[in-house]
């Protein structure tokens, strides 16, 4: 029997009323992660809520998440509302569907082999250093700094190094400057149900356009570079540059390696630049968890700079992120919609409808997680990993479209990580706040502000 053919069978949907019109959206507006969180909490796994004129569904099961990210993926597509956001990313790898995605994935995969990424170690903590010998001066001043901010610069520098082998010299900060207005501009459309205005010279929107010919021009230029010279010198851009399709030998044209460059600029850095703020943040609220962890550091680095064969060992220190990334998942929530009816856990989803996994709300779920508000980077040793569904922990998305820079981005985390803690010890400045933005990341609001004490590496 066909799935519309035994909709009658199915169990109603729960979820709350909301108000007329509206349904739910100024409720979502104000608070989306208290307001997601209490739906999944007081409704169950699968919660219809109406937002505005859309209804959606809030999955929270791993085993209904598993079906839409893995056993039924090919169902799914993203939802009409990601073309919000093209104007930033185009139709690079993340935005994509279809044919074009897994053309996409083909051509972009080889620069994401495990070799590659640990044959990178030595440009990180290059980059990372540098970055510790600017905080050297601060210290005995006691200088406050905003982690957030230096691990979104730490970020970027290191994506431009290992990704496109370039950094951007005086222009740097005009390019952080144009990406913090862009990215900005996306995540209010993107948030903007009911979002008129996209092409009318507003204020906000004269901004965007100024800020994305800002980063348009650098990336162009870095590709004119680039087919000037002809050097391949084994970045992604070399490698974008210089692949074809099989099948018709022809190249990517200037437009498709632009989306993909910004796509994978945006997401080289940003996620990870987010996570270890939260990881400090963490920390640093939890003094026996970052004792042990500068323990660890100690024993495996004994001063020191990490390589690849260092990270295996720095078990603990890998938990740490873990559980930070279970707390305040970089990626909070991701949307998918189906192509046909589905059925899950006994409830019909409906063609077209839009289909909301939170990572924010299922690292919380009661049934895998105890006591899942508490800070326990111990929730990540192999044994309590093996006994927990595959999907009740999914800061990379899963199933074909799990993020290809998983490795990448964890490798970037322990080494930036290890190397602060066996130099430095932060500290939080008393009274700043500290509370998560639900953006496209899911970035603090006040950023993290602490104060740099230098500390002897320890042999």
């Amino acid at each position: 029997m066909s799935i519309s053919a035994s909709t009658q069978t199915l169990k109603c949907t729960p979820g709350p009323r909301g108000y007329p019109v509206l349904g739910l959206l100024p409720m979502a507006w104000k608070n989306p992660l208290h307001f997601l969180h209490e739906a999944a909490r007081q409704y169950g796994d699968v919660v219809s809520l109406r937002l505005g004129v859309h209804r959606v569904y809030l999955l929270s099961h791993p085993e209904h998440i598993k079906r839409v990210l893995h056993d039924n993926s090919r169902n799914y597509r993203k939802p009409t509302r990601v073309e919000k956001i093209k104007a930033l990313f185009g139709e690079g790898l993340t935005l994509s569907d279809g044919n074009l995605w897994r053309r996409q994935r083909q051509l972009v995969e080889p620069a994401f082999h495990p070799q590659r990424i640990a044959s990178l170690v030595t440009d990180m903590t290059e980059e990372i250093q540098t970055m510790l010998n600017r905080w050297r001066p601060l210290a005995p001043r006691g200088q406050a700094i905003d982690i957030a901010a230096e691990m979104m610069e730490l970020a970027q520098n290191i994506a431009l190094k290992t990704l496109f082998n370039t950094d951007l010299g005086g222009e740097a900060d005009a390019v952080r400057h144009a990406l913090t207005i862009a990215l900005e501009h996306v995540n209010h459309r993107a948030w903007a149900f009911l979002d008129l205005i996209e092409h009318v010279p507003t204020p906000r929107n004269l901004r965007f356009w100024k800020a994305l010919r800002t980063l348009d021009n650098v990336v162009y230029r870095m590709i004119a570079e680039y087919r000037q010279t002809g050097k391949d010198t084994g970045d992604l851009l070399s490698m974008l540059m210089r692949t074809r399709d099989e099948e018709t030998g022809t190249g990517m044209s200037e437009r498709e390696v632009r989306d993909q460059v910004m796509t994978l600029f945006v997401a080289g850095h940003e996620p990870t630049a987010t996570a270890l703020a939260w990881t400090w943040y963490l920390l640093l609220r939890h003094p026996g968890v970052e004792q042990q962890l500068r323990t660890e550091v100690t024993t495996v680095l004994g001063g020191r700079v990490p390589t690849s064969q260092d990270l295996p060992k720095l078990t603990y220190t890998r938990m740490v992120i873990d559980e930070a990334m279970r707390l305040y998942p970089p990626t909070w929530i991701t949307a998918r919609t189906p192509i046909q009816d589905d059925e899950i856990g006994g409830y019909h989803v409906p063609a077209d409808s839009v289909v909301l996994l939170s990572p924010y709300v299922t690292h919380r779920h009661p049934a895998y997680w105890e006591e899942p508000d508490v800070f326990d980077p111990t929730r990540f040793t192999p044994d309590r990993v093996a006994g927990r569904p595959r999907y009740a922990y999914f800061p990379f998305g899963g199933g074909p479209r799990m993020c290809m820079g998983k490795n990448f981005a964890l490798m970037e985390a322990l080494l930036i990580v290890a190397m602060i803690a066996q130099s430095y010890r932060l500290h939080l400045v008393p009274g700043h706040p500290v509370e998560p933005r639900p953006m496209i990341a899911l970035k603090p609001r006040y950023g993290v502000v602490v104060t740099v004490e230098e500390q002897p590496v320890q042999q």
